[in-house]
């Protein structure tokens, strides 16, 4: 385009000619700078958090190649089938690439095959057939996953919703094979040489309907020379064979030696017409992967480009969109679209098609604390979609989710998805009946049910009738109690919001049930029995016991709904303020307590060195901003910067801890704009202090929230004073509703705190007591 003006200026005066060429320079100097900063997904790295293992967790993730919450995942597998860890940073042989799911190495996959190139000999045992390679011939963005193996192979995978384009290329006058791995148990397979396709379906997973399939399909772009079927159990090889069925099948085919092979797949949960449909409809006018990876870039790139960040350093940069990249995996999209453009899916609770959205793979243990109030700001449309796919869930199989991966598992503990629930409709999202909602709630709090401590109530019995849970009749007994009064606050929340007298007589006096597990001679919540003693030789070090993951230091501020009644009891602001300041003074010894030994949460504290501060793991990850409640706000400011400085980055160690289906790092990525949702259900954002000088939120409603900090730097974390929409802001908090209205938060920081800022009663965020 230059040269063509170029040209066409020949015959013009010489000024002329210079201002035009310096005016077109400019122009295109100034869009390639607007095209740079409008590229969120070159910040990104997918193997943020990947340098981890058994004893010590730095993410527990593996190099996820898809769209935002996408059905199906691609990644590549260092680890054997079924193994939890995936991919581990410190290893250096590849054995597959995946179709995957997984949302945590502590839970196996799901629906998975995986592909393998070969040269030379045909190795099919995946212990054998494992390739060496470098993190320096590695590319991984969301987009686009690259790697070239010491034998010269090059794998390059980009995604769609659900499936994937690859491509392999072969060294030069090498034998070229590739290899379908059926995973664990049951697999089918169907080779269709003239068709250059292949077709199948696997059985891998937890909890689904006796029949469940994945059906799948592969296209190639060469011709296929040679082919067979294999299982993986004794690796026997059936060569010239068709079709296979039955435990770990898969197949192998052969091309031209030294050929370039494109590979688009896609799956389906409903039936191989419908995985052929996402084929067609994903990928069928992509040419070549360069299209796919640039659709999958402009996907990602809006999708990041909800929040714009400014003003901070790369690395910076890099750990927040990074951050968000994982914020934005789960909870998966589990529907399809048929023929007429219309959702529908195959549901894991009843094991029946149904028209509509579903969602899964997330434990609300985890995310209903950061993860979903993110959703709600950047996802509504997404969100609201959700909440009515819960109450969906609960129809079909009779319970609220809790831990979906990708049928009810009952995991960890809490009812969470009323937290859910009420915060969707407290901040405006209101595609759900919530009698409905209130309905089943009041049945997961009335009932236990049979699939794990969170499916119903653990307890339930005592609970009601004591008020708390007994430990040690039940473990983890003083974290239950701590949580069900939570999520009672939640129903009573949603009741008061419709004016149902009814469940607002019902949850209005369990939701304060937390005192009853405080002890005032210690000043701690405690395990008590069903006689009313407390535990005898109580430590706060010691982890398990009555509480989850964590310890008395940890579990002491679980009281989401009501910090204010916590402060009285512990005797007023300033004990309070000095118990959140000891948890950071604390020597950071563990107590190993019922587990018996060292488990990585306990390493992760350890390692972090900030006492008994235990952000690697959720009970404690709110704890930072409660000194908004206490006349102590400039603390919440300082600390919160130094979790994020000092327990973020986007390296392969980027995590101080399991990264947990998108919650530690909507922690970050809500800290990073300056606030956190410490009481999902209230609709307000508590206060602390923004990592960059300019932040703004693109809202689904076409309005814009900006979050300017012009002074702001790793010095600069104190708010001096701050103004919204120019009238004076002396709020430790800000409501949903006035963000979804757009505007401006003016932040002006100092390198001192401003000891005088927020102290009014007014200025403090939400509790019951207040």
């Amino acid at each position: 385009m230059v040269l063509y003006l170029l040209k066409r200026t020949t015959h013009t005066n010489k000024p002329m000619k210079l201002k035009l060429i310096a005016s077109i320079l400019c122009c295109l100097a100034c869009k390639g700078l607007s095209a740079q900063q409008k590229d969120w997904v070159h910040y990104v790295n997918t193997l943020q958090g990947t340098n981890s293992k058994h004893e010590l967790t730095r993410g527990n993730t593996y190099p996820t190649t898809a769209l935002p919450f996408g059905m199906h995942t691609w990644t590549p597998q260092t680890g054997r089938n079924g193994d939890g860890w995936k991919y581990q940073y410190f290893k250096d042989k590849i054995r597959g690439f995946q179709q995957a799911h997984q949302c945590s190495s502590w839970t196996r996959d799901y629906a998975v095959f995986s592909l393998m190139p070969m040269v030379d000999e045909l190795v099919v045992d995946e212990n054998q057939r494992e390739t060496r390679f470098s993190h320096k011939d590695e590319v991984a963005k969301p987009n686009y996953y690259k790697v070239k193996f010491e034998n010269e192979i090059t794998t390059e995978i980009s995604p769609s919703e659900r499936g994937a384009h690859l491509r392999f290329s072969y060294p030069k006058g090498k034998r070229s094979y590739l290899i379908l791995d059926g995973y664990t148990r049951l697999s089918g397979v169907q080779i269709y040489p003239k068709e250059n396709k292949i077709t199948g379906w696997v059985n891998n997973g937890e909890g689904f309907k006796r029949g469940w399939k994945s059906y799948f399909v592969i296209q190639f772009d060469q011709p296929i020379k040679s082919y067979g079927t294999w299982e993986n159990k004794r690796n026997t090889v059936n060569k010239d064979s068709l079709t296979a069925e039955g435990l770990g099948k898969g197949a192998f085919v052969q091309f031209e030696s030294g050929t370039k092979v494109q590979i688009k797949t896609a799956s389906s949960y409903i039936s191989l017409k419908q995985a052929e449909l996402n084929l067609k409809r994903e990928l069928g006018s992509d040419k070549t992967l360069e299209d796919t990876k640039a659709n999958a870039a402009a996907v990602w790139n809006k999708s990041l480009g909800k929040v714009e960040v400014e003003g901070g350093s790369k690395a910076d940069m890099a750990t927040f969109y990074s951050c968000f990249f994982r914020a934005s995996l789960f909870s998966r999209k589990f529907y399809e679209i048929n023929e007429a453009g219309k959702p529908y899916y195959f549901s894991p609770y009843d094991g029946k098609v149904h028209d509509g959205y579903m969602f899964t793979d997330t434990g609300f243990w985890d995310t209903f604390r950061a993860q979903f109030p993110l959703n709600t700001l950047v996802q509504p449309e997404m969100h609201g979609r959700y909440m009515q796919a819960m109450l969906d869930a609960y129809e079909q199989c009779g319970w609220l989710p809790s831990w979906s991966f990708p049928s009810e598992a009952g995991s960890m503990i809490g009812n969470h998805a009323i937290s859910l629930l009420a915060d969707a409709w407290v901040k405006g999202i209101r595609t759900f009946d919530p009698k409905k909602a209130l309905d089943a709630y009041y049945h997961e709090a009335m009932n236990k049910g049979p699939w794990g401590p969170a499916n119903g109530r653990d307890g339930v019995t005592e609970y009601n009738q004591l008020g708390y849970v007994p430990y040690p009749k039940y473990r983890e007994a003083t974290a239950k109690t701590l949580e069900y009064a939570y999520d009672d606050y939640c129903a009573y929340q949603l009741a008061k919001m419709i004016d149902d007298k009814h469940y607002i007589e019902v949850f209005e006096k369990p939701m304060y049930n937390y005192k009853n597990v405080y002890d005032p001679a210690t000043r701690f919540m405690r395990g008590k029995n069903a006689e009313g003693k407390w535990s005898p030789n109580f430590d706060p070090t010691e982890w398990g016991g009555p509480f989850t993951e964590g310890n008395a230091w940890h579990w002491q501020w679980s009281v989401f709904q009501d910090t204010k009644g916590l402060i009285n009891l512990m005797g007023g602001y300033n004990n309070f303020t000095a118990k959140l300041d000891s948890v950071f003074t604390e020597p950071n010894k563990v107590n190993v307590g019922s587990y018996g030994g060292m488990i990585h949460e306990m390493t992760e504290m350890v390692m972090a060195n900030m006492g008994q501060y235990a952000h690697g793991n959720q009970p404690i990850q709110h704890m930072v901003y409660l000194y908004n409640y206490a006349n102590q706000p400039w603390k919440a400011q300082f600390h919160a910067r130094e979790v994020m400085h000092k327990l973020y980055d986007a390296t392969e160690n980027g995590y101080p801890g399991d990264e947990d289906q998108g919650q530690t790092s909507s922690w970050y990525v809500l800290s990073a704009l300056g606030f956190y949702s410490v009481t999902p259900g209230t609709g307000e954002y508590v206060l602390g202090s923004p990592m960059f000088k300019k932040t703004t939120i693109n809202l689904e409603n076409g309005k814009k929230f900006v979050i300017e900090a012009p002074a702001n730097d790793s010095d600069h974390v104190y708010i001096k004073s701050a103004s919204f929409n120019g009238k004076n802001f002396t709020r430790n908090f800000i409501n949903h509703s006035d963000i979804l209205k757009g505007g401006v938060l003016k932040l002006e920081m100092n390198v001192k705190p401003s000891l005088n800022r927020g102290l009014l009663e007014e200025d403090k965020p939400f509790s019951l007591s207040k």
